[in-house]
């Protein structure tokens, strides 16, 4: 079975992604609260350099998912999230274990019921793994705890 070929893009910062990318055999490194905190940490600081523009995020105990509009190429945001995460936890977590599996997934953003459909996913995504009851309770995620950005007004109705 052969893998689809990326949608092309234009130009960064025209896009919406939902992505996903995958610890290294799907160890369950984000149990552990200073993986978690580091990793919800590297999101933001690249969000708040301008990179992307971030809507929503859940980190699961062995992968993200986020829902980002990237001002740089989508491969370049996935570099800096992955390569900025990975190079933090050897300098400052001081552990030399590889992070991430290789490859990350994408899905782009096509409407209004796709960004929907798939923020509602993260939202329920521990709830669905039966890691809390309601979605708010869990840390890591979309519950409250953290300032997104706006929904693209393209997907706003």
């Amino acid at each position: 079975m052969s893998v689809p070929p990326r949608d092309p893009v234009s130009a960064p910062g025209d896009s919406t992604y939902f992505v996903t990318a995958n610890t290294w055999e799907k160890r369950a490194l984000f149990l552990a609260e200073p993986f978690a905190e580091l990793l919800i940490d590297t999101l933001f600081s690249y969000r708040d350099k301008g990179d992307y523009k971030l809507h929503a995020f859940v980190v699961m105990p062995d992968h993200l998912h986020a829902l980002i509009s990237p001002r740089v190429t989508l491969e370049k945001a996935m570099q800096l999230i992955k390569g900025g995460y990975s190079y933090r936890v050897k300098k400052e977590l001081r552990a030399g274990t590889e992070i991430w599996q290789r490859e990350y997934g994408d899905h782009r953003i096509r409407d209004a019921s796709d960004y929907r459909l798939h923020e509602g996913y993260i939202h329920r995504n521990p709830m669905n793994r039966g890691l809390v009851v309601t979605p708010e309770e869990y840390r890591w995620s979309a519950g409250g705890r953290f300032e997104f950005d706006e929904t693209p007004e393209y997907f706003r109705g």
